[in-house]
């Protein structure tokens, strides 16, 4: 008897100050609903505990959202912390108020994919389907 492929795990999480969470709460029931396996790690997360978050739930992905414009300063070392934590394979989405300037400079870091506001939930939904069936490359 084949067993269905187990959901895609995600861990979303707001790092640092930034107190708005009305946004990553909409899509973490918008990915829940679609089928996927959603933990939300709540606001004022430390990179650290993030990463640890990761490693505890055997997550695919990781979804950060920003409203603060730390972005710059907090993406990276998440990303760093993934890779101390031999974590490179879990592929790191970003959403919220992102400047299109910074959207490149994020994907070469290592993000996998942006998503500002007004994203259809079903377009982030899709992307993290695709990207996981050929391993976030």
């Amino acid at each position: 008897m084949a067993f269905p492929h187990p959901p895609v795990r995600i861990i979303l999480a707001k790092v640092g100050l930034d107190g708005h969470d009305r946004g990553i709460k909409v899509v973490a029931r918008g990915l829940r609903d679609a089928g996927f396996h959603v933990i939300y790690a709540g606001l004022w997360q430390a990179p650290e505990a993030v990463v640890r978050a990761v490693a505890d739930e055997d997550a695919d992905w990781l979804g950060l959202s920003f409203l603060s414009g730390a972005h710059m300063t907090q993406v990276p070392r998440v990303l760093e912390l993934l890779r101390q934590a031999d974590l490179g394979h879990v592929g790191v989405i970003v959403g919220g108020i992102i400047p299109p300037g910074d959207v490149s400079k994020l994907l070469e870091l290592g993000v996998t994919g942006v998503f500002g506001p007004g994203t259809p939930l079903a377009e982030i939904a899709d992307f993290l389907r695709g990207q996981s069936r050929r391993g976030h490359d």
